[in-house]
């Protein structure tokens, strides 16, 4: 048979539009051949579809849409919506063919951990989901259903040559090599063959990656889609054993390359799929928005970005020279809006207040709010779509000013840690100029005094980003943070730093998921919490 596994870009709850893609994909198919056509896991709604589906009109849309997939289909089309039973809804897989819905079957592996809470709207099937194909027996599947091995064993024991399997599998850094090897492994484990079919492309916090793959028998990938992009890969196989010729196997991408094309694919599918058009942020002449800035430069094109920059009396003549030659390495528009005035507008009407004491971190962060309040003017005023510019470590610790540089109505760096900052920036250099080495060479700087570098509030990043790493992405405590070399006084300065800035991380924008565990959907913390173990 010729088997078509069409990764799709969604958007959650465009039913209509998402159906009308998967009807045109499918046909595109058949036109080429396929005879099998497998589309990802909730498709017709996007994953995840969260409350939307305590919506009885929204997955009472979806089933119709199923219906109009289903009545174009002429080959064995296996697509994922949402199947209801009174009032019990499942994340199930629809095989559609010859003009109606064959048979459905229901995921049985219910994710409910890190970023997964289908135990909230789902039910488990329990039906095996064999069927029969040219004399040979295929298994349906969903995603979580071939991730612990039990399932997978049950299916070849019943005669299952061949497991279809439809995903939303998100993103982090090193999930395609870590994925590949598990249907690998169920692959080799079953003497089966495995045909896997991923969703691509960004969902808020989210990134799907693609990368669908059709693995043999033997354990070894034959045929593997591009990562970060929509296209259908055709294989031709028998589930005897026997591949077709010229089965393509894109490269699997690792390291800061995988990271730069889920951060774009993050960032420009936020944008696209809002409805915005351009975007602005604030150009300091630092590392993170510079990294930011050719970031949106590459997912929205150079003439969709506009960078300010926003000089006060503190910044140094380097800061600025800095902004401009970013500027003209990525070709964006550049605003320039010094802040002086609104800055000693701000300290005069407050003098009265202030009256007696000294100048402090106060006075700092007033120069931030005034660059965030300028940047949200040009966003209303233009309807541009702000990008804050800050990164994971800087988040942890809450070395940031809310309602200042935490403004914005996306942080595409958000789950990026400094060091990784510098390693994307050297990366991104190599395909052309783009962050000047001045930026990357010159101590970090928040500039809101003079002299000021982050090493005065901060310990150096090489030795912060392992520890936020062991305490903020594997949950280990402060004891055992410790026994992992790092002083034990330095181990509670900084966890007490992460603890106290959680009020700030929830009022701050989305960010990019590109980490196992990143702030919001993966890491829960009560903000009003007295633990210190």
């Amino acid at each position: 048979m010729r088997l078509a596994l069409v990764q799709t870009n969604p958007t959650v709850g465009d039913i209509d539009g998402n159906a009308t893609r998967i009807a045109a994909a499918a046909a595109a198919a058949e036109q080429d051949g396929a005879t099998f056509i497998l589309f990802p896991e909730l498709a017709i709604t996007g994953y995840p579809p969260e409350d939307l589906l305590l919506r009885e009109r929204f997955v009472k849309d979806n089933l119709d849409a199923l219906e109009r997939i289903a009545a174009a289909s002429r080959h064995s089309t296996v697509v994922g919506f949402v199947d209801r039973d009174g009032e019990k809804l499942y994340n199930a897989a629809a095989l559609c063919g010859n003009g109606r819905v064959l048979r459905v079957y229901r995921k049985r592996r219910l994710p409910n951990y890190g970023v997964f809470d289908e135990e909230r709207w789902f039910q488990p099937g329990d039906d095996p989901g064999l069927v029969e194909f040219g004399g040979e027996m295929y298994a349906l599947t969903v995603c979580e259903d071939v991730w612990a091995p039990e399932l997978p064993a049950e299916l070849s024991g019943l005669g299952a040559r061949v497991i279809l399997n439809i995903s939303a599998s998100p993103f982090h850094a090193g999930k395609g090599a870590e994925r590949e090897s598990m249907l690998c492994g169920r692959a080799l484990d079953n003497g089966v063959w495995v045909a896997y079919c991923n969703l691509v492309g960004g969902q808020d916090e989210l990134v799907f990656d693609g990368r669908s793959c059709l693995i043999s028998p033997d354990g070894e990938v034959v045929a593997r889609a591009s990562g970060f992009a929509e296209e259908t890969l055709f294989a031709d196989f028998s589930a005897d054993g026997r591949l077709g010729a010229g089965e393509r196997i894109e490269p699997l991408t690792t390291g800061e390359e995988e990271i730069w094309s889920a951060l774009v694919t993050g960032l420009r599918d936020y944008v696209r799929k809002n409805g915005f058009r351009r975007v602005v942020l604030g150009l300091s002449g630092g590392i993170d928005s510079a990294l930011t800035a050719a970031l949106a430069a590459d997912a929205l094109g150079p003439e969709n970005v506009t960078g300010v920059l926003m000089p006060s009396r503190h910044s140094s003549e380097g800061a600025v020279t800095d902004a401009r030659e970013l500027v003209a390495n990525l070709g964006i528009e550049a605003l320039e809006i010094p802040i002086e005035g609104p800055h000693a507008a701000f300290e005069e009407v407050l003098a009265p207040a202030f009256a007696g004491t000294g100048v402090d971190v106060t006075e700092e962060n007033l120069q931030a709010r005034v660059r965030g309040t300028l940047l949200m003017a040009l966003s209303n005023k233009f309807g541009w779509l702000v990008l804050a510019t800050g990164n994971k470590s800087e988040l942890s610790v809450g070395y940031s000013t809310l309602y200042g540089d935490m403004v914005g109505g996306f942080a595409p760096i958000k789950d990026v840690f400094k060091t990784r900052v510098y390693d994307l920036a050297r990366w991104r250099n190599g395909r052309g100029p783009a962050v000047p080495e001045a930026t990357m060479t010159k101590p970090p700087s928040a500039e809101l005094r003079p002299d000021q570098t982050d090493a005065d509030s901060l310990p150096p990043y090489e030795q912060l980003d392992p520890v936020l790493r062991a305490y903020v992405e594997e949950d280990a405590s402060r004891d055992e943070v410790a026994a992992r070399g790092f002083a034990p006084d330095l181990v509670s300065r900084i966890c007490g730093m992460v603890d106290a800035a959680e009020y700030k991380r929830r009022q701050g924008p989305l960010g990019i998921r590109v980490t196992p565990k990143a702030f919001g959907r993966d890491r829960r913390m009560p903000v009003t919490n007295a633990y210190r173990g």
